[in-house]
């Protein structure tokens, strides 16, 4: 493991303290909540710094008393006996810092729009899709996300051919980031009455939700359409022209909202528009990601999958880590989810710590 970059570690700190004198002396608004999101971020950092440091310091006098000649043998005893325990609790704070120290992306603490499509297996995958949605909905509520739907198409079964939600929250990209790609379950499905065994496949495709000042959309660039919503019925689907289709004419993106109220499918309307156009623009900044994202989601066959829901032996694999759980409901229902989620950041840290340790010692 690479050593700790400990002038580094002084700079943290130093700017933590210069941040909370600066709080401490009354700012405007706007720099106060640019040095409160920036103290957020560097607060539990410093926290493990000093942590590690008391825990050095310790150790340090731990070993200096077991060689001290001239102190009392028992003490010397007890002191050797505690460096073992002490020296491991250093390590252990070392490893955690280095995670925290990471470079992490910029994206991370944003909300997120997800969007769900049917793959491969027609009606089957349109409801798997919207079991999907279901999980991913009731997982929002345990974090304490709000859901909001901007879009769908329904199937007659009630599955989804397309849905497409806003996830918003604190830090909601950085855990369901890990969600895109091909979703892949096997079971016997409702369409099915001669009970054999059926895959099928669900794309899941999670972009960060993008804000006013990461891109300019200039009114001339948009082409702004009402049209008469059509959906599974209700009087007010039918009388009201409230869907609302929003075209960025230079790059041909196409987003339509079709709930209830004309303003409101406005205005999700263009935040999906704005989080696509942001992310068109993060992949052109940066292919190597843009095509780890696509060959992840891929055209949704079952063959391209990151992980397997699978009925009959209540399963849930996930091809990356090649991690399997025997929690298929509890995933499901959204509580199991985090044990994926957890095991797959832990993975791409390991990934990160190996790479600066490669150059470390290139």
């Amino acid at each position: 493991m690479p050593a700790l970059p400990q002038e580094k570690l002084d700079k943290v700190v130093e700017r933590w303290e210069v941040i909370q004198t600066e709080l401490n002396a009354g700012p405007d608004p706007q720099s106060y909540a640019r040095l409160n999101k920036e103290f957020a971020e560097l607060d539990p950092l410093v926290s493990s710094i000093n942590e590690l440091r008391s825990a050095e310091r310790e150790l340090a006098d731990l070993r200096e008393l077991a060689k001290d000649q001239s102190a009392d043998a028992e003490m010397r005893a007890l002191a050797d006996d505690e460096i073992g325990e002490t020296r491991k609790r250093v390590e252990e704070l070392c490893e955690e810092l280095q995670i925290l120290l990471l470079p992490k992306d910029a994206a991370d603490d944003r909300s997120a729009i997800v969007e769900i499509r049917a793959g491969t297996g027609g009606d089957e995958a349109a409801l798997f899709a919207a079991d999907l949605f279901r999980m991913y909905q009731r997982y929002a509520d345990l974090h304490g996300w709000q859901t909001e739907i901007i879009s769908m198409s329904e199937n007659d079964l009630g599955g989804y051919k397309e849905i497409i939600a806003s996830f918003s929250g604190q830090g909601v990209f950085a855990r369901m980031k890990y969600e895109s790609g091909v979703h892949r379950v096997q079971r016997v499905p409702e369409t099915e009455a001669g009970g054999r065994i059926h895959t099928s496949a669900a794309t899941v495709a999670v972009l960060p939700e993008a804000e006013d000042v990461d891109l300019d959309i200039k009114q001339e660039d948009i082409r702004i359409d009402t049209m008469r919503a059509s959906g599974a019925g209700g009087q007010h689907v039918n009388r009201t022209d409230s869907a609302v289709r929003i075209v960025h004419i230079p790059t041909g993106i196409t987003v339509v909202s079709a709930e209830k109220s004309q303003h409101q499918n406005r205005k999700l309307a263009m935040t999906v528009l704005r989080s696509r156009l942001y992310e068109q623009e993060k992949e052109r900044r940066a292919g190597a990601r843009a095509e780890d994202r696509r060959s992840q989601v891929g055209s949704g066959d079952r063959s391209q999958r990151i992980r397997t829901y699978n009925f009959p032996q209540g399963r849930v694999s996930d091809h990356r880590i090649n991690l399997t759980l025997h929690k298929l409901n509890e995933i499901l229902a959204g509580d199991g989810l985090d044990e994926l989620i957890d095991a797959l950041i832990s993975n791409h840290q390991a990934e990160q710590l190996a790479a600066l340790q490669d150059e470390a010692e290139a």
